[in-house]
């Protein structure tokens, strides 16, 4: 399966921070230029995980983002639930295809499907940011890029 850039997205900005001091507030700005994406499309994102309740967004002047759980306690394949706008692997509508009242390719794609997010079910934002050192010197790297040195 592939995933959206939405959903890819979302999973690259719950990496980044869970790999902040616990605490630490970012902006979206700064995520978007740490990866070097679309502000505005980012924003969207952002907002959908806040309302699925793993970013706590603060606004106002000294506001930001930061994860609103442990990164223990958030399981990839739910995010991916969330965020994903089609699990069924396939669009039978668009164009529509005259094979629907016959067809199992669509219950074989539905069951690989749901194998696919049952194995990310086992694992967790922290199982993906277990080498939070590691992550830290290329972000390091990226945010130098980026004109923006961390502190």
């Amino acid at each position: 399966m592939k995933l959206t850039t939405y959903t890819d997205f979302g999973l690259r900005t719950l990496m980044y921070l869970a790999t902040l001091p616990e605490g630490q507030l970012t902006s979206v700005a700064q995520v978007s230029s740490l990866y070097d994406i679309s502000r505005n499309h980012l924003v969207k994102v952002v907002n959908q995980l806040a309302r699925e309740g793993y970013i706590h967004a603060i606004r106002g002047k000294n506001g930001g983002i930061r994860l609103a759980k442990s990164s223990g306690d958030i399981n990839v394949g739910q995010v991916i639930r969330a965020l994903e706008n089609n699990l069924n692997g396939i669009d039978c509508g668009s164009p529509a295809c005259y094979l629907v009242p016959v067809c199992r390719l669509r219950d074989a794609l539905k069951l690989a499907m749901e194998a696919f997010l049952q194995v990310l079910e086992g694992y967790t934002l922290a199982d993906l940011t277990g080498n939070r050192e590691e992550l830290m010197v290329i972000f390091n790297q990226l945010e130098v890029q980026a004109g923006k040195p961390s502190s």
